[in-house]
Protein backbone atom coordinates (compact mmCIF):
# COMPACT_ATOMS: atom_id res chain seq x y z
CA UNK A 1 0.00 0.00 0.00
CA UNK A 2 1.13 3.24 -0.72
CA UNK A 3 2.63 5.69 2.22
CA UNK A 4 0.29 8.34 3.41
CA UNK A 5 1.15 11.76 4.25
CA UNK A 6 5.03 12.15 5.04
CA UNK A 7 7.00 8.81 6.00
CA UNK A 8 9.66 8.54 8.81
CA UNK A 9 13.18 7.50 7.83
CA UNK A 10 12.36 4.47 8.73
CA UNK A 11 9.32 4.15 6.73
CA UNK A 12 11.06 5.61 3.93
CA UNK A 13 13.24 2.92 3.86
CA UNK A 14 11.02 0.14 3.82
CA UNK A 15 9.19 2.08 0.83
CA UNK A 16 12.40 1.90 -0.59
CA UNK A 17 13.16 -1.57 -0.92
CA UNK A 18 9.64 -2.70 -1.74
CA UNK A 19 9.34 -0.65 -4.37
CA UNK A 20 12.41 -1.24 -6.14
CA UNK A 21 13.99 2.18 -5.90
CA UNK A 22 16.94 1.17 -3.90
CA UNK A 23 17.75 -2.45 -2.44
CA UNK A 24 17.64 -4.94 -4.88
CA UNK A 25 17.19 -3.13 -7.84
CA UNK A 26 16.47 -3.63 -11.50
CA UNK A 27 19.44 -3.04 -13.32
CA UNK A 28 21.52 -5.63 -13.22
CA UNK A 29 25.55 -6.40 -12.01
CA UNK A 30 26.99 -6.68 -15.62
CA UNK A 31 24.80 -3.16 -16.57
CA UNK A 32 26.69 -1.32 -13.92
CA UNK A 33 30.32 -2.95 -14.64
CA UNK A 34 29.84 -2.43 -18.35
CA UNK A 35 29.34 1.08 -17.64
CA UNK A 36 31.88 1.42 -15.19
CA UNK A 37 33.65 0.40 -17.94
CA UNK A 38 32.93 3.01 -20.55
CA UNK A 39 33.82 5.62 -18.16
CA UNK A 40 37.15 4.51 -17.47
CA UNK A 41 37.64 3.91 -21.14
CA UNK A 42 36.83 7.42 -21.90
CA UNK A 43 33.43 7.13 -23.32
CA UNK A 44 32.34 10.76 -23.37
CA UNK A 45 28.67 9.89 -23.54
CA UNK A 46 29.48 8.41 -19.71
CA UNK A 47 30.75 11.49 -18.59
CA UNK A 48 27.36 12.90 -18.27
CA UNK A 49 28.87 16.35 -18.52
CA UNK A 50 32.00 16.19 -16.83
CA UNK A 51 35.14 16.57 -17.39
CA UNK A 52 36.63 13.80 -15.92
CA UNK A 53 40.16 14.28 -17.65
CA UNK A 54 42.40 11.11 -17.04
CA UNK A 55 41.47 10.63 -12.91
CA UNK A 56 38.99 7.83 -13.57
CA UNK A 57 40.98 5.39 -15.77
CA UNK A 58 40.93 2.57 -13.67
CA UNK A 59 37.34 0.71 -13.54
CA UNK A 60 38.12 -0.39 -10.15
CA UNK A 61 38.77 2.98 -8.63
CA UNK A 62 35.19 3.51 -10.10
CA UNK A 63 33.85 0.43 -8.26
CA UNK A 64 34.95 1.53 -5.52
CA UNK A 65 33.25 4.68 -4.90
CA UNK A 66 30.23 2.95 -5.99
CA UNK A 67 30.60 0.55 -3.46
CA UNK A 68 30.75 3.57 -0.89
CA UNK A 69 28.38 6.03 -2.58
CA UNK A 70 25.80 3.65 -3.52
CA UNK A 71 26.39 0.38 -1.90
CA UNK A 72 26.49 -1.61 -4.99
CA UNK A 73 28.69 -4.81 -4.52
CA UNK A 74 32.29 -4.13 -4.15
CA UNK A 75 33.61 -7.42 -5.01
CA UNK A 76 35.20 -7.09 -9.18
CA UNK A 77 34.72 -10.69 -9.25
CA UNK A 78 31.09 -10.62 -8.48
CA UNK A 79 30.18 -9.94 -12.39
CA UNK A 80 26.88 -11.11 -13.56
CA UNK A 81 23.07 -11.10 -11.38
CA UNK A 82 21.81 -9.06 -8.96
CA UNK A 83 23.30 -5.72 -7.93
CA UNK A 84 22.15 -3.15 -4.79
CA UNK A 85 22.13 0.58 -3.88
CA UNK A 86 22.00 0.53 -0.07
CA UNK A 87 18.38 2.57 1.05
CA UNK A 88 20.58 4.12 4.00
CA UNK A 89 22.58 5.90 1.63
CA UNK A 90 19.47 7.33 -0.61
CA UNK A 91 18.22 8.66 2.77
CA UNK A 92 21.15 9.77 3.89
CA UNK A 93 21.76 11.92 0.40
CA UNK A 94 18.26 13.19 0.76
CA UNK A 95 19.07 14.17 3.99
CA UNK A 96 22.38 16.31 2.39
CA UNK A 97 20.34 17.72 -0.32
CA UNK A 98 17.13 18.98 2.14
CA UNK A 99 20.30 20.84 3.64
CA UNK A 100 21.07 22.65 0.58
CA UNK A 101 17.41 23.33 -0.55
CA UNK A 102 17.10 24.47 3.03
CA UNK A 103 19.93 27.28 2.40
CA UNK A 104 18.36 28.08 -0.82
CA UNK A 105 14.89 29.11 0.22
CA UNK A 106 16.76 30.95 3.45
CA UNK A 107 18.28 32.84 0.88
CA UNK A 108 15.27 32.93 -1.85
CA UNK A 109 17.70 31.90 -4.43
CA UNK A 110 17.36 31.63 -8.31
CA UNK A 111 17.05 27.91 -8.76
CA UNK A 112 16.97 25.68 -12.11
CA UNK A 113 15.47 22.42 -12.28
CA UNK A 114 16.20 19.79 -15.38
CA UNK A 115 15.75 16.17 -15.90
CA UNK A 116 17.22 13.88 -18.58
CA UNK A 117 14.48 11.17 -16.92
CA UNK A 118 11.13 12.56 -17.26
CA UNK A 119 9.52 9.25 -17.32
CA UNK A 120 10.77 8.83 -13.83
CA UNK A 121 11.32 12.02 -12.26
CA UNK A 122 10.05 15.19 -13.83
CA UNK A 123 7.41 14.95 -10.89
CA UNK A 124 10.32 14.43 -8.42
CA UNK A 125 11.77 17.87 -9.88
CA UNK A 126 7.77 19.92 -10.02
CA UNK A 127 7.12 19.39 -6.53
CA UNK A 128 10.32 20.57 -5.47
CA UNK A 129 10.44 23.69 -7.70
CA UNK A 130 6.99 24.37 -6.64
CA UNK A 131 7.92 23.88 -2.79
CA UNK A 132 10.73 26.63 -3.25
CA UNK A 133 8.77 29.02 -5.41
CA UNK A 134 6.47 29.00 -2.36
CA UNK A 135 9.04 29.50 0.01
CA UNK A 136 10.21 32.55 -2.09
CA UNK A 137 12.95 31.15 -4.42
CA UNK A 138 12.89 32.35 -8.15
CA UNK A 139 12.68 29.26 -10.75
CA UNK A 140 14.50 30.37 -13.41
CA UNK A 141 12.73 30.21 -16.55
CA UNK A 142 14.85 29.15 -19.81
CA UNK A 143 15.26 31.48 -22.47
CA UNK A 144 13.11 30.55 -25.17
CA UNK A 145 15.07 28.78 -28.85
CA UNK A 146 17.47 26.74 -26.93
CA UNK A 147 17.90 23.46 -29.34
CA UNK A 148 20.48 21.31 -29.02
CA UNK A 149 21.53 18.05 -31.73
CA UNK A 150 19.35 15.79 -30.10
CA UNK A 151 16.13 17.91 -30.04
CA UNK A 152 14.80 20.82 -28.36
CA UNK A 153 15.43 22.34 -24.98
CA UNK A 154 11.94 23.34 -23.24
CA UNK A 155 10.85 23.69 -20.12
CA UNK A 156 7.43 21.80 -18.28
CA UNK A 157 5.79 22.10 -14.74
CA UNK A 158 9.09 24.47 -14.18
CA UNK A 159 11.22 21.33 -15.35
CA UNK A 160 13.77 21.73 -18.13
CA UNK A 161 13.64 18.74 -20.36
CA UNK A 162 14.55 17.65 -23.85
CA UNK A 163 12.14 17.49 -26.43
CA UNK A 164 12.08 15.65 -29.66
CA UNK A 165 9.30 14.27 -32.04
CA UNK A 166 6.73 15.95 -29.82
CA UNK A 167 7.99 14.15 -26.79
CA UNK A 168 10.12 14.25 -24.54
CA UNK A 169 13.48 12.44 -24.41
CA UNK A 170 15.64 10.67 -22.00
CA UNK A 171 19.16 11.98 -22.41
CA UNK A 172 22.33 11.54 -20.94
CA UNK A 173 23.83 14.62 -22.25
CA UNK A 174 25.13 17.60 -20.65
CA UNK A 175 24.99 19.86 -24.09
CA UNK A 176 21.10 20.85 -22.52
CA UNK A 177 22.33 22.38 -20.16
CA UNK A 178 25.28 24.04 -22.22
CA UNK A 179 22.34 25.35 -24.19
CA UNK A 180 20.67 26.87 -21.24
CA UNK A 181 23.78 28.47 -19.68
CA UNK A 182 24.87 29.53 -22.64
CA UNK A 183 21.63 31.28 -23.46
CA UNK A 184 21.27 32.87 -20.07
CA UNK A 185 24.84 34.54 -20.49
CA UNK A 186 23.64 35.93 -23.99
CA UNK A 187 20.77 37.49 -22.35
CA UNK A 188 22.31 39.15 -19.87
CA UNK A 189 20.59 37.23 -17.18
CA UNK A 190 22.35 35.57 -13.95
CA UNK A 191 23.18 32.33 -14.15
CA UNK A 192 21.05 30.28 -11.43
CA UNK A 193 22.19 30.04 -7.96
CA UNK A 194 21.45 26.02 -7.74
CA UNK A 195 20.83 23.42 -10.13
CA UNK A 196 18.30 20.63 -8.97
CA UNK A 197 18.81 17.90 -11.81
CA UNK A 198 19.96 14.41 -13.32
CA UNK A 199 22.47 12.84 -15.76
CA UNK A 200 24.59 15.53 -18.07
CA UNK A 201 22.56 18.46 -16.82
CA UNK A 202 23.56 18.45 -13.37
CA UNK A 203 27.09 17.13 -14.44
CA UNK A 204 27.63 20.06 -16.29
CA UNK A 205 26.32 22.44 -14.58
CA UNK A 206 28.54 21.31 -11.72
CA UNK A 207 31.60 21.23 -13.85
CA UNK A 208 30.69 25.13 -14.91
CA UNK A 209 30.42 26.09 -11.59
CA UNK A 210 27.11 26.36 -10.71
CA UNK A 211 25.92 24.62 -7.53
CA UNK A 212 24.48 20.87 -8.32
CA UNK A 213 22.78 18.66 -7.03
CA UNK A 214 21.11 15.04 -8.39
CA UNK A 215 19.88 12.46 -8.49
CA UNK A 216 21.73 9.36 -10.13
CA UNK A 217 21.11 5.59 -10.74
CA UNK A 218 23.65 2.81 -9.90
CA UNK A 219 24.91 2.24 -13.20
CA UNK A 220 25.60 6.36 -14.24
CA UNK A 221 28.96 6.44 -11.90
CA UNK A 222 30.06 9.91 -13.38
CA UNK A 223 27.97 11.98 -10.80
CA UNK A 224 29.21 10.07 -8.03
CA UNK A 225 32.78 10.76 -8.99
CA UNK A 226 31.59 14.49 -9.43
CA UNK A 227 30.31 13.93 -5.70
CA UNK A 228 33.36 12.57 -4.29
CA UNK A 229 35.51 15.50 -5.71
CA UNK A 230 33.54 18.42 -4.60
CA UNK A 231 32.32 18.93 -8.90
CA UNK A 232 28.60 18.35 -7.51
CA UNK A 233 27.55 18.80 -4.31
CA UNK A 234 24.96 16.01 -3.71
CA UNK A 235 23.95 13.16 -5.35
CA UNK A 236 21.25 10.90 -4.68
CA UNK A 237 21.13 7.03 -5.30
CA UNK A 238 18.21 5.47 -6.70
CA UNK A 239 16.80 3.87 -9.83
CA UNK A 240 15.39 7.04 -11.83
CA UNK A 241 12.78 4.61 -13.83
CA UNK A 242 11.09 2.13 -11.61
CA UNK A 243 7.21 0.56 -12.77
CA UNK A 244 5.39 3.77 -11.97
CA UNK A 245 6.35 7.85 -11.18
CA UNK A 246 4.30 7.74 -8.27
CA UNK A 247 6.77 5.55 -6.02
CA UNK A 248 8.38 8.15 -5.98
CA UNK A 249 6.12 10.45 -3.93
CA UNK A 250 7.01 8.94 -0.57
CA UNK A 251 10.73 10.33 -1.14
CA UNK A 252 9.88 13.87 -2.33
CA UNK A 253 7.31 14.45 0.43
CA UNK A 254 10.46 12.97 2.83
CA UNK A 255 12.74 15.33 1.28
CA UNK A 256 10.78 18.58 1.41
CA UNK A 257 9.78 18.01 5.13
CA UNK A 258 13.21 17.33 6.04
CA UNK A 259 14.12 20.82 3.91
CA UNK A 260 11.48 22.88 6.31
CA UNK A 261 9.13 22.95 2.84
CA UNK A 262 6.52 20.37 3.28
Amino acid sequence: MPISGTPSRAQLVDHLVRTRIAGDVATPRENNLSHYRQLANGVRNYWLGLELGDRWTDEQDVLAVMAERVGVNDDPEHRYGQDTIDPELTVDALDRMAARLRKAAEGRQRVLFATGHPGGLLDVHRATAAALRAAGCEIVVIPDGLQTDEGYVMQFADVAVLEHGATLWHTHSGEPMRAILTGLDREGRPLPDLVVADHGWAGYAGQHGVDSVGYADCNDPALFLAESEGTVQVVVPLDDHVVSPRHYDPLTAYLLAEAGLA
